[in-house]
């Protein structure tokens, strides 16, 4: 699926010059930023699933109602205190609050994967988003240091630090309930267990900043994608702009749906890796963030998969009549190369094709 036919695909070149501006003192959107008309399918209002962890609606059954037609979700009853959220959501304010000179002194490296930058998918379009971003993989000190060297960053360090690891225990319980919806043999659960349980995890953690704009109808925060993660959890502040695909069905045509902040809610996005899990039964959610005209929404995704090098097969029947597998084993650390170079095509390219099925010898 093309997340945007509206918008010219480009060829990442990382080595070519970013350009940054002070979103918030620009008062027209310039050329580089605006972009075609957004309106590529509707946009409708439906309910958001909720799960809450702590409750009967973490039930199995449930949950794979919700996996299947949605691919999203909020999660209430995850036990993720109020004012840690609180404490994220100002440290992450505090950081894109700096002066463009100060955040740029942290800039994340073309061939690296922390520090402050332009959202990844950039690349991929002829227009630039309003939006900019910094990106946690392992210890943020020494980015820290950088935008705040004169001041004790341990503030900020101590509550990503925290906030990390809150969510790696969420997270793995999410996986595990995710599986467990799916109805698997106990050796299929046992295979699909590898590299997913709590203790290995790997996850990078993402913040985002999506100022106000004079004119949100020309911008775009962030352009469709899907996540190359097994699943993204999602604090997003009090403002909206998350919006969901949800796929053509039964009840009309693909759509676009806002996902309105709920107190205390975390946002479930299946990702690319967890559609390969589960053979296609779950698929990963096309999300996009579109822009407000008077207030400034921050997010902090947290993106976790199984080790970089740990490869992934598919478990239990793939979603297609065929009886075989339909995606080869994959490690995120590959995948993440396939998406870096293919974009919205690299699902695709480790697809089985059904008459070669058995000749790989990857029959059910």
């Amino acid at each position: 699926m093309n997340p945007n036919p509206t918008t010219t695909f480009m060829p990442c070149s990382p080595s070519e010059p970013q350009q940054h501006l002070e979103l918030e003192s620009v008062r027209e959107v310039p050329d580089s930023h605006a972009w075609p008309a957004l309106d590529d399918h509707p946009t409708v209002y439906e309910p958001v699933p909720v799960v809450d962890l702590a409750g009967p609606d973490a039930s199995v059954a449930h949950l794979a109602r919700v996996c299947e037609s949605w691919g999203a979700f909020q999660v209430t009853g995850h036990g993720i205190r109020s004012d840690l959220l609180e404490r994220l959501e100002s440290e992450t304010r505090r950081l894109f609050a700096l002066p463009m000179d100060q955040k740029l002194k942290a800039a994340r490296p073309s061939n690296g994967i922390s520090g402050y930058g332009l959202a990844r998918i950039s690349c991929f379009f002829s227009k630039l988003m309003w939006s900019e971003g910094f990106t946690i993989s392992g210890s943020p000190l020494d980015h820290a240091l950088k935008l705040w060297p004169d001041a004790d960053p341990s503030r900020f360090c101590d509550v990503m630090q925290d906030y990390s690891d809150e969510m790696k225990q969420v997270a793995g319980r999410v996986v595990r309930l995710m599986l467990l919806s799916m109805g698997l043999t106990p050796e299929e659960m046992k295979r699909a267990e590898e590299g997913t349980r709590v203790d290995q995890l790997s996850a990078v953690l993402q913040l985002n900043s999506y100022p106000p704009c004079p004119d949100p109808n020309r911008a775009m925060g962030l352009a469709a994608h899907t996540d190359s993660s097994l699943v993204t959890l999602l604090f997003q502040s009090g403002t909206s702009g998350l919006q969901l695909l949800r796929r053509q069905d039964q009840h009309g045509p693909a759509r676009w749906v806002t996902v309105p902040p709920r107190p205390g809610a975390l946002i479930v996005l299946a990702g690319d890796l967890l559609q390969i899990l589960t053979n296609g039964r779950y698929k990963s959610v096309a999300h996009r963030a579109v822009v407000n005209r008077n207030h400034h929404r921050v997010s902090v995704a947290y993106i976790c998969g199984p080790p970089p090098h740990h490869k992934l097969s598919p478990v239990g029947k793939p979603a297609s009549p065929a009886p075989c597998l339909a995606y080869r084993a994959v490690s995120w650390a590959d995948y993440l190369g396939l998406k870096a170079e293919l974009f919205d095509k690299a699902l695709a390219s480790i697809m089985v094709a059904e008459d070669s099925r058995g000749d790989e010898g990857i029959c059910c």
